[in-house]
């Protein structure tokens, strides 16, 4: 299993990154939402797509909106953010996001949602 980890945050990636290896899936990452699409349209296959909100360069709406409309149906994406709005999760989820995780979170939160999205046995 492959998860892209889009989110300009150093810490916030090696701690994605971090957690993410315990449960056994590989990751790569990219510090913006262009940098992220370009790693998909250069044919890098990923299972899970976690996209940060606030992001240089291109949000992380923007960037689900773009993944969709790209054809990237059965990659699960899960927006892992700040924005705890009711009207930035109606947001996210009207634009294809399977899940949203709002930080601080933990292993125990996260490994709820890849339960929730059948990446991962409970």
């Amino acid at each position: 299993m492959r998860a892209l980890i889009v989110d300009d945050s150093r810490f916030v990636v090696k701690y994605l990154r971090g957690l993410l290896n315990q449960i056994g899936i590989e990751c790569e990452e990219a510090a913006d939402g262009q940098a992220g699409l370009s790693l998909l349209d250069a044919g890098h296959q990923f299972d899970l797509a976690l996209l940060d909100w606030n992001m240089p360069v291109m949000n992380g709406l923007e960037v689900l909106k773009r993944i969709r409309a790209a054809g990237h149906t059965e990659m699960k994406v899960m927006m892992v953010t700040t924005e705890s709005e009711n009207d930035f999760i109606v947001d996210a989820l009207e634009a294809g996001a399977d899940e949203y995780l709002m930080k601080p979170f933990d292993l125990e939160a996260l490994r709820e949602k890849l339960v929730i999205l059948g990446l991962v046995e409970s």
